[in-house]
């Protein structure tokens, strides 16, 4: 078998016996490199030392120490070593059966009278073998004719073991807010975009000596020997988008993992261009991210995280702080509701803000627990204000994107206040406006479930969604939170302030509630007051605190509405 290749496939030969042992490198020698034990108990060793790397095993069966039954025996109980293929040498017939049955693919009969037959055997089941495991994967994605995710992961392993005398960079190409390629210009225009894209890579890995696949839905991957400039790689792909949409630009962005430690995993590696990608997500100033020091002390960071995440959550480290929201449209400012926020008290990190943990979990989906235990804490400290102060205080939780992919969500939240005792209308559910525009049609779905069990859905963050007039029209919500980066600088007639006073107008035509967050000013306030606006967050009445400090402000509120009835009595 002429591999072609710069290294040559490894074969492990077990024989007790030398001169059985020379003959078997004789007849792999041209093609294979051979590395030989004499027993049982040293091709286990040798077997785990070489398992990434080792094409095959040539074993006999009647060795002293530990034979050839029981090496099956022991690589068939391991995951990793029980994919080697084993060739048994072995004179003995009635032994085929057995053998078979402990995982052996093929057979070579004592004595070694028929090399090219052998050779033959050899070669066919190490082809099998990395057949069997390139097929495994479906090669070709169907749109952009790319390896797809498993493919491009196994072919970069093989190419790693065949072709280890170059350093090699991983490289991500992502594209920025893709889903409103195909909400505003149909699904047919961001089809081309992958298409185009994919073009260049495949011309860029053909002109380069590497590999291309896609990754994902708008991710492609790019694995190419060292040296290119990846600036430069990215503008030939950008070139070919050039002119593809009417009056519109496709924004790219790209994540390198130079020089890539091969003592990774190949998805690894592919991993920490993907941290590099993101670290630009949402940037139209940046397009590219090298992988550096800094990054991998945030991904050690992260994977502690991830790792400390579930005790964290079983010994009640996450805190919930409440930040209270204020209706300002009566005769006074009145405690209407609040917003839970969740930090972390990490025992030896201190505390943790949710911008170090909430966006990582997001990413690999362990959000969705941490979301429940909130939503059950949260429904828990309601319940317990109910009863303890006669006052019904809605607090709003955060539903993700991956929650609202979670099966049975609704069942999921209502099961949760059920359980403690209180009405769906006490918890009220907070989901980005991004969130709407990615998924449209399945967050609709489970909204619209939602809200019939008797929730309030809130729309977070509105105006930075980029969703359209006529989408919002069609959404089911019950209340408008105008992100704060609109409120910060608004002042008497300038901009910020007539987009304020046009998504008012937007949600009085729904007939929806307006919160508006980040109110620090006593400007801010009396200009959103002056709007129309419903009830505020921010500095301005409190910032975020524990359930102690939040029960003063209850407390307050209940002297304020016992005055009150005492005037009107009076």
């Amino acid at each position: 078998m002429d591999s072609g290749l710069d290294v040559k496939r490894k074969i492990l030969i077990v024989e007790d016996e030398p001169i059985n042992r020379k003959i078997l490198e004789n007849i792999i020698k041209k093609d294979y490199e051979g590395i030989f034990a004499r027993d049982g108990v040293e091709a286990i060793e040798l077997i785990r030392d070489n398992s990434d790397t080792l094409s095959l095993v040539l074993l006999d069966l009647m060795m002293p120490d530990m034979d050839g039954f029981e090496v099956l025996e022991f690589m068939r109980e391991d995951k990793v070593l029980k994919l080697i293929p084993v060739i048994v040498c072995t004179s003995e017939k009635e032994a085929e059966v057995k053998c078979f049955q402990l995982g052996a693919a093929d057979f070579i009969t004592k004595p070694y009278d028929h090399p090219a037959v052998i050779k033959a055997r050899i070669d066919r089941a190490i082809e099998f073998k990395e057949g069997r495991g390139l097929i495994h994967a479906t090669q070709n994605d169907s749109l952009t004719g790319l390896l797809t995710h498993d493919f491009f992961m196994e072919y970069s392993h093989f190419r790693d073991l065949h072709y280890n005398n170059h350093d090699m960079d991983a490289i991500v190409l992502n594209i920025n807010r893709f889903h409103l390629i195909n909400e505003l210009q149909g699904r047919r225009a961001g089809d081309d975009v992958l298409i185009k894209i994919a073009d260049s890579a495949k011309r860029i890995s053909e002109e380069k000596g590497g590999i291309a696949g896609r990754g994902g839905a708008d991710e492609f991957m790019l694995y190419l020997p060292s040296g290119s400039d990846p600036t430069k790689l990215l503008g030939k792909i950008e070139e070919g988008l050039q002119d593809l949409l009417n009056n519109s630009r496709v924004y790219l962005r790209m994540g390198v993992y130079k020089k890539v430690n091969r003592d990774l995993s190949v998805e690894h590696r592919f991993d920490r261009a993907r941290v590099a990608c993101n670290s630009i997500r949402g940037s139209y100033n940046e397009k590219l991210a090298v992988y550096d020091e800094d990054m991998n002390e945030k991904e050690t960071l992260n994977e502690r995280l991830i790792n400390d995440m579930e005790a964290g959550i079983k010994e009640g480290q996450f805190k919930i702080y409440y930040q209270p929201k204020y209706a300002i449209q009566g005769d006074r400012d009145s405690l209407y509701s609040a917003e839970a926020l969740v930090r972390w008290e990490h025992p030896e990190l201190g505390l943790l803000r949710p911008d170090k943990f909430i966006p990582l979990f997001e990413d690999n989906g362990l959000i969705h627990k941490l979301d429940h235990y909130v939503w059950d804490e949260v429904s828990k400290q309601i319940g317990e204000w109910m009863v303890k102060y006669d006052l019904k205080i809605p607090v709003s939780v955060n539903v993700s994107r991956v929650d609202i992919g979670a099966p049975d969500l609704e069942e999921e939240i209502f099961t949760v206040v059920q359980n403690n005792w209180i009405s769906p209308g006490m918890l009220n559910l907070e989901i980005t406006e991004s969130a709407y525009t990615e998924n449209s049609d399945q967050i609709i779905k489970v909204v619209k479930g939602l809200r019939e069990r008797g929730f309030a859905i809130e729309m977070d963050d509105f105006g930075t969604g980029y969703s359209s007039l006529n989408m919002i029209t069609s959404l089911p919500i019950d209340i408008l939170k105008l992100d704060m980066q609109f409120v910060k600088n608004i002042h008497e007639g300038n901009k910020d302030m007539k987009m304020v006073e046009l998504m008012m107008d937007v949600a009085r035509s729904l007939k929806v509630k307006v919160v508006a967050e980040g109110v620090e000013t006593k400007e801010q306030y009396d200009l959103l007051k002056k709007a129309g606006c419903d009830v505020i967050q921010g500095f301005y009445f409190s910032m975020p605190c524990a359930g102690p400090e939040f029960e003063k402000l209850i407390e307050k509120e209940n002297e304020e509405l016992a005055r009150e009835v005492e005037e009107a009595l009076a």
